[in-house]
């Protein structure tokens, strides 16, 4: 099973690739919040690099009629993991990631200030795989392990902090599975280390 790291924000075991798309995080902040989002380029469609080159403001124009009403947006997120369960990280965990937008997290606004935001490639319609659920779980472990305010409860979806706004990751996202594989792992983990 692999294995992730965190060394300076830098997820080891994760293909990196740089996105512009991002800022310092306010000085005060804390990283506490873990938001769970859904994406596919185009829309329902897999594969094809598109999401990686959104996040990098690379995005063809002429590759979709989709594109032409996406192109002007710069976003971003901390991680993408594929529906093959590859992990790829486009801003460092310690910067701020422009993932969630208008936001609010128990009356607290602008949740990219706080939070680390993971895109699943999916859609609301269909559900993740179980490489996503592993690959997902583990890089959950990995980040409570350095930034021990984020928590199983402390994780939530898109639409819980923009509700009416966004529906992902939608309704086919498993969360007592990924709580329950969070909480496996992690007792794991301890029991290893204390061996």
């Amino acid at each position: 099973m692999q294995k992730f790291s965190i060394v300076e924000g830098v997820l080891i075991g994760a293909e990196q690739t740089p996105s512009p798309n991002y800022n310092l995080r306010p000085a005060a902040a804390n990283i506490e919040l873990l938001v769970i989002h859904n994406i596919s380029l185009p829309p329902r469609q897999y594969g094809g690099g598109y999401v990686e080159q959104f996040f990098q403001n690379k995005l063809p124009v002429d590759g979709h009629q989709y594109f032409q009403e996406i192109t002007h947006l710069q976003v971003s997120a901390h991680l993408f993991i594929t529906r093959t369960g590859a992990v790829v990280q486009f801003v460092n965990f310690n910067h701020r990631a422009w993932h969630a937008g208008v936001s609010c997290y128990k009356g607290r606004d602008s949740c990219n200030d706080f939070s680390i935001g993971i895109e699943l490639e999916g859609c609301d319609d269909e559900p993740f795989t179980q490489e996503q659920y592993q690959m997902l779980t583990q890089v959950s472990v990995a980040i409570e392990g350095v930034y021990p305010r984020i928590t199983r409860s402390t994780s939530c979806g898109h639409s819980d902090i923009a509700p009416g706004r966004k529906t992902d990751p939608g309704p086919h996202f498993n969360w007592h599975q990924y709580r329950e594989m969070w909480l496996q792992q992690s007792n794991e983990n301890t029991a290893s280390e204390i061996k």
